[in-house]
């Protein structure tokens, strides 16, 4: 009898365990969700810099630029020679429904951007200053410099001659990847790690 009884309260417990444990998966979901409606995300019309055809595009997409938490000042809208030497592109990271995707504007034109790297929202998120769960996409510029010594600190994939400007796709104060185009393709380059 005794045997019986042991038997029923272990596994009373290994179900409590489980309950608990689905409980606080289920509490950390919502979390994560209750984050990302959060996260600061500007209109196109934030940032004055970008050229009119730009942002009636993206306002035509229904874009909103996601912001990184630590940083106050509006980002993720760059400017570059991101498609080749002397060509002035604009990349700008654009979500919608909670997913955001590089759109890279050649020469400056509105009119079909090239999209790269669609990521959801949520899954950029990390903790920050104490419980606060944050946004941590950045997009920045970088040059023939950077690319190269990440690769020789890191290894990867080997960069092409680099002739103009790469992509650095960040989650803040993890890692990152470049984005560099070459031959009619984005290359995927090493980044911070």
């Amino acid at each position: 009898m005794r045997c019986y009884n042991w038997a029923g309260l272990s596994v009373l417990v290994f179900l409590t365990a489980g309950i608990d444990h689905v409980a606080s998966s289920q509490q950390g979901i919502e979390k994560v969700r209750g984050a990302d409606l959060q996260v600061r995300r500007l209109s196109p019309s934030a940032f004055p810099e970008l050229p009119i055809k730009i942002k009636r595009e993206l306002e035509r997409r229904g874009c909103t630029i996601p912001q990184v938490s630590t940083d106050k000042k509006p980002q993720n809208v760059i400017k570059g020679e991101f498609t080749g030497k002397g060509r002035t592109d604009w990349a700008v990271l654009c979500s919608q429904n909670h997913v955001s995707t590089i759109l890279i504007f050649r020469n400056a034109s509105g009119r079909a951007p090239l999209e790269l790297a669609p990521q959801s929202d949520a899954d950029n998120l990390q903790s920050g200053s104490g419980a606060a769960i944050e946004y941590s996409r950045s997009i920045s510029p970088v040059g023939r410099e950077y690319i190269l010594e990440h690769y020789h600190a890191y290894g990867g994939l080997k960069p092409p001659a680099i002739d103009h400007q790469g992509i650095n796709d960040a989650f803040v104060g993890k890692a990152s990847v470049v984005h560099y185009f070459y031959a009619g393709k984005w290359l995927e380059l090493t980044g911070a790690d």
